[in-house]
């Protein structure tokens, strides 16, 4: 992890290590990820969800809201590594919030807000988006397109992370995107396929 981040601190660090047992001790009560997976958590969802924070930095003071944060992811982890950044995660299934909120307060991310919501019920306004492949984008583009703040600068908008072929469904949603490749970054073969899809705020 600090090879690919080298100004992470000492506290960061240990948060995302005490991460992986904290998501696999619940996850064996409440399936928020594949039990399939459960031995590459490091690296297929806590690393993965970090892609995004090679490719954007998140001011101080600003706000991410992450939508169908399942067991939060990339909620979590992006916490983490901007401290100063306030995030709000959601997810329509309760007792999928319940695991966030409780891995939350055991790491002590007071930056960290969950609730059982949909995005469009969401009253506030946010900077920034933030999803791990919840849907198609065209499916899921209309849920946060009224989630936004003023854009204050052009990398505000959803940062969407993806995997596969992305042009059919690009073309699809009619959007205008962004792809970054996360192989670019990231040398693991995991990486191989996967991007983040920028969406900029187009109001």
């Amino acid at each position: 992890m600090k090879h690919y981040f080298p100004d992470i601190t000492d506290s960061q660090l240990s948060k995302l290590v005490q991460l992986e047992p904290l998501l696999r001790e619940w996850n064996a009560k409440i399936n928020v990820i594949s039990r399939k997976d459960t031995d590459a958590i490091a690296l297929h969802h806590i690393l993965h969800s970090l892609g995004i924070a090679k490719v954007v930095q998140f001011p101080a003071g600003s706000s991410v809201l992450d939508v169908g944060t399942g067991g939060g992811l990339p909620g979590l982890p992006l916490a983490i590594m901007f401290p100063e950044v306030k995030f709000y995660l959601v997810d329509s299934i309760g007792k999928k919030i319940h695991v966030v909120q409780s891995i939350a307060e055991a790491l002590h991310l007071t930056n960290v807000k969950a609730s059982h919501t949909r995005a469009e019920q969401m009253p506030e306004k946010f900077d920034f988006v933030v999803s791990r492949a919840v849907t198609r984008l065209a499916e899921f583009h209309p849920w946060i397109r009224n989630s936004y703040k003023k854009p204050t600068s052009t990398s505000n908008g959803l940062y969407y992370l993806k995997g596969g072929d992305l042009t059919e469904e690009i073309a699809e949603s009619g959007l205008v995107v962004k792809i970054f490749h996360l192989k670019d970054y990231f040398t693991e073969e995991f990486f191989e396929t996967k991007k983040v899809v920028f969406v900029p705020v187009t109001h």
